[in-house]
Order: structure tokens, then C-alpha cells, then sequence
């Protein structure tokens, strides 16, 4: 069975109990829902214990459940540029915003990148009488860029300079 087979098998079964995404993610638990509904969909993985309470709730074998804590081909599926209008705004956002982003943090940390890795997402639903609203809130390590071959009182790291 290949990943994407898993991930279709779990879609059914979601549709088939009418379970929201708040129900499994409270079912399996452990970590934010963005997580866990990306483990379901593929794109991420679930600790042990996690897999154990997804095989449970979706009444999967010893080898489904393994695959729920293999670490995933990220990305794999999905176009690019993505062909989604949701995910496509995500990427626009990225497009539009993303040189001022670069330059705000690099002025803010220095030369380097904000993890991905030891990465926090939240969202929100916000109310407005205009329409509701989307807060999502990342939080990512700054890591700074390593300069190659740096000896003497030459800087290593792209930590922000005084």
C-alpha cells in the first residue's frame, strides 16, 4: 500500500462516520489539529501513541499504523504553483509578501531563515460582522546562516550584527 492509498482509505472512513476534524483530532491528541489533519492527509507524521489511537479510531492494521509514523514525502501531491484557490492565496501571500518578510526578519535576526522544523501553528476563527475571519499564528526558529570556512574574528554565523 502506498501512502496515498492510506490517506484515501482514512478520507472514506472519515466520510463514511461523518467525523468532523475536531472529533479525530481529539480522538488521536497530542498535538495541534494543523498536525495531525496534515498526518491524515499525508504530509506529516504521528508519534507512536498517536499512530495507536488513529488505528484504533479508524480500525487499521499493524502496517497502517506504521505508516501513520513514517516520515512522509512532504510536498508529494500537491502542484506547483498549487492549483487550489485556498492553498494558491497561501502561495500568493508567499509571492507578494514573502520579499518583505525575508527583509523584516533579516533586519530584525540577521542573515538566515525562520525553521519550518521546530515550526508552531495556530488558527483562529475570529468573529466580525463583516465576515468571520482566519488568524493563523507561525512561530519558527530563527536559524541563522552559517558562512562556510570562517576563521580568525570572522563572523560564523548570520546572527544580527550591532
Amino acid at each position: 500500500m502506498k501512502r496515498s492509498d492510506l490517506t484515501e482509505k482514512l478520507l472514506d472512513i472519515k466520510r463514511e462516520k461523518g467525523w468532523s476534524w475536531k472529533q479525530i483530532c481529539g480522538e488521536i491528541g497530542g498535538h495541534s489539529e494543523v498536525l495531525i489533519v496534515g498526518a491524515i492527509l499525508g504530509q506529516m507524521k504521528l508519534t507512536r501513541p498517536q499512530a495507536e489511537n488513529a488505528a484504533k479510531l479508524f480500525g487499521l492494521s499493524k502496517a497502517e499504523q506504521a505508516m501513520l509514523n513514517e516520515t512522509p514525502m512532504r510536498g508529494e501531491g500537491v502542484a506547483m504553483p498549487p492549483t487550489d484557490p485556498l492553498i494558491y492565496r497561501f502561495y500568493e501571500l508567499v509571492m507578494i509578501n514573502g520579499p518583505a518578510w525575508k527583509a523584516l526578519i533579516e533586519e530584525e535576526f540577521g542573515d538566515g531563515i525562520m525553521s519550518a522544523i521546530d515550526f508552531d501553528m495556530v488558527m483562529e476563527r475570529l468573529p466580525d460582522p463583516k465576515g468571520d475571519r482566519v488568524k493563523i499564528t507561525m512561530s519558527g526558529k530563527f536559524l541563522p546562516f552559517k558562512y562556510y570556512g570562517a576563521s580568525g574574528n570572522n563572523q560564523a554565523y548570520g546572527w544580527k550584527e550591532p
